[in-house]
């Protein structure tokens, strides 16, 4: 019997490590330091080192940490924050869920990110933050947005729930992790995430401690010390047994990036002289680390393709098929002050295909042979 294909294959990861993981679970259980136990202290340290020193605030999930960065900023209801229309919603539920006005901006259609052009152009005296998507895998240029947030004095709150590990060029040589460099960055460690914990969490970063120390007092219900409630916060904590199982991936996250890579590359060289398929363009500024390998299904056979895939026991997923001005949520909060074409386009074009650590062999040979035959 053939092995499934999965879209994530968390069971294989699982296998690799464990030893590892069922030895730091059972320590602990058996210290029974199940919140803000010394597993938090060491993954948020190895956090922060893996980050080039950043500090990290761990939250109980990535939406909390959205919700906390801009909660820290001190935004009011009606203020304006501007989210690309192409992202999963939470970039933009938090953002309505403060009481604050959604302005949804178009997305380049080789990256799937934003711009600074396209933030630019929607900025207005109300605008108080501006969060760019590193969508799939790679970061948004962000030295373009680092100069216009400079420009403006308008704060950047990064959305790097798809992209931790990605590092970001600069034109003078410097590298920078996706995630530090606007006032705040979120991350999720959702399982399927490229960095995932065995449940919910997620983290708040920033190079900022003034900011930092705000962060954390709001994740820990507004505490300044315990019993003193300075501002209102919110309960969001990463629990030890979450913390452990993080602790131990991040050792293996730099080998799992690789994994993915050979797996987007083999992608790539079989699906080049394909003429109905546009593979995932790599932006020059930065790395790519691949938790979504996302095709644009050209002259409308996506849903075709998807459907041979699937007799074939070939998963595939599309992200997203629904833009954000279209959702009944946003329809009478969010504002949309141009056209949103590259969007349309790709709510039509995108599926993903398989991406995971365990990516390799006959298992990858069939999904490409599948993706093939559908269209040789």
């Amino acid at each position: 019997m053939e092995q499934p294909i999965r879209m994530v294959d968390l069971i294989g990861q699982y296998d690799r490590i464990r030893e590892e993981v069922q030895q730091a679970l059972h320590d602990c259980m058996e210290t029974a330091t199940f919140i803000q136990g010394p597993q938090v202290q060491s993954f948020t340290h190895h956090l922060s080192q893996f980050l080039d020193g950043a500090e990290v605030i761990p939250v109980a999930n990535g939406t909390d940490a959205l919700q906390i960065a801009l909660m820290a900023l001190g935004l009011q209801p009606g203020d304006e924050v501007i989210v690309p229309a192409f992202t999963y919603v939470a970039s933009a539920e938090v953002i309505g869920l403060l009481g604050l006005t959604p302005v949804l901006v178009d997305v380049d259609p080789d990256t799937f990110n934003c711009t600074a052009a396209h933030i630019e152009a929607a900025i207005t005296p109300r605008t108080k933050a501006f969060i760019p998507v590193h969508l799939f895998g790679q970061a948004c240029d962000l030295e373009a947005m680092e100069a216009l947030s400079r420009q403006t004095g308008i704060p950047i709150v990064e959305d790097n729930a798809q992209s931790l590990g990605a590092a970001v060029r600069y034109q003078d040589g410097s590298r920078h992790m996706a995630g530090t460099v606007g006032s705040f960055g979120c991350t999720s460690f959702f399982p399927s995430k490229n960095l995932g914990a065995f449940g919910d969490g997620g983290t708040i970063m920033t190079r900022n401690p003034e900011l930092a120390a705000v962060a954390r007092m709001i994740a820990n219900h507004g505490q300044s010390r315990r019993y003193y409630h300075d501002r209102i916060g919110v309960n969001s904590r990463l629990d030890s047994m979450q913390a452990a199982v993080l602790d131990i991936k991040l050792r293996h996250l730099s080998d799992y990036h690789a994994a993915r890579l050979r797996a987007a590359q083999a992608y790539d060289e079989a699906f080049a002289d394909l003429s109905g398929l546009i593979c995932p363009a790599r932006a020059a500024h930065s790395d790519h680390v691949f938790h979504q390998y996302t095709l644009r299904v050209l002259d409308g056979r996506r849903e075709a393709l998807q459907q041979h895939l699937q007799q074939l026991g070939i998963p595939s997923m599309i992200y997203y098929p629904v833009p954000l001005q279209e959702q009944l949520a946003f329809k009478d909060i969010c504002q949309v002050p141009g056209e949103l074409p590259n969007t349309a386009m790709l709510c039509r074009e995108v599926l993903s295909l398989p991406m995971h650590t365990e990516l390799s062999g006959d298992i990858l040979g069939r999904i490409i042979e599948g993706v093939r035959s559908f269209f040789v």
